[in-house]
């Protein structure tokens, strides 16, 4: 048990410090958003299809007409999340749009109580608060290095891919038994034909450092990290994924400080550690008090 544990912690490392640097290889590649989203779906799906033949996933048997269909839908909310967190890369920053996506766990917990009735307990709304408050301390840090409209847009492209995101692990709630590397492969499959019609095949990427970034994105950002994540995931408790899932913003908030010189103001700090410390609370099921300490325990 301590083996597998220490082997799925290890993927699950891997898994999020290779999630950090896609902001670095998105902006890196040159190339629309359009064509990045469709270049990591069609070569991450060529990936993943051989997974999937190598698992034994392709079977008729794993999957049925409303299966599939539903597969289809939360491939359709993942590709809308990457075309929008992509774009908000740009606007906002690497580490900012990160931070607000990691709204997601809010989102998910209102949709989870408007769409299925699920109880909103007094905690949950307490974290729902504080990471509205680190919200509010990111939007109104705006004027430090950012263009005040680009900022604010590149804010609002990432709470939409976080509701899209949201919108999908709702659907994907309802698809546990669908083998999740054959899941994968259904949405990426999914994105490169929604967005195939879209790509400028006149003027296809001639630079070979824009090819190289989109086959990164497509090979180790889209197969290989789902291979490490779903492995992670079935050798995990459920605790122990969402601690380190918090590798995935922090390593990207040092990528954007290495790569781009993105330095955040404190109050941008402020409010993407009170993200960060919500979002771990509602995973852990602390009190704010609790929450509070914990900080206070880091600290001293």
């Amino acid at each position: 048990m301590e083996t597998s544990i220490r082997r799925g912690s290890w993927e699950m490392i891997g898994a999020m410090l290779i999630s950090g640097t896609i902001g670095w290889f998105v902006l890196v590649s040159g190339v629309s958003v359009i064509e990045v989203v469709f270049w990591r779906c069609a070569i991450g799906g060529l990936t993943l299809l051989l997974v999937c033949a190598l698992l034994g996933y392709l079977r008729l048997d794993l999957l049925n007409r409303a299966t599939l269909g539903l597969a289809v839908l939360s491939g359709v909310a993942i590709v809308g999340n990457w075309l929008l967190l992509f774009e908000a890369y740009s606007r906002a920053s690497i580490a900012i749009s990160t931070a607000v996506y990691n709204v997601q766990p809010f989102l998910l917990v209102l949709l989870a109580a408007l769409v299925l009735g699920e109880k909103l307990s007094v905690q949950k709304l307490a974290w729902l608060c504080v990471a509205f408050l680190g919200m509010l301390a990111i939007v109104t840090a705006h004027g430090e290095a950012q263009s005040g409209g680009d900022y604010l847009g590149g804010i609002a492209l990432a709470l939409g891919a976080a509701f899209l995101y949201a919108i999908a692990a709702l659907i994907i709630k309802r698809l546990k038994h669908v083998p999740p590397h054959l899941l994968a492969l259904i949405q990426v499959t999914t994105g490169a034909v929604l967005l195939a019609p879209l790509v400028p095949w006149h003027s296809l990427p001639v630079v070979p450092d824009a090819w190289a970034a989109l086959v990164t994105l497509g090979v180790v950002h889209t197969g290989f990290m789902y291979v490490l994540l779903y492995g992670a995931i079935q050798k995990l408790p459920t605790a122990i994924t969402g601690a380190l899932s918090f590798i995935y913003p922090i390593a990207a908030i040092f990528v954007d400080w290495i790569a781009f010189g993105h330095r955040l103001g404190w109050l941008q700090w402020l409010g993407v550690a009170a993200i960060l410390l919500a979002a771990a609370g509602l995973q852990r099921g602390w009190s704010v008090l609790r929450g509070i300490a914990v900080v206070r325990g880091l600290r001293g």
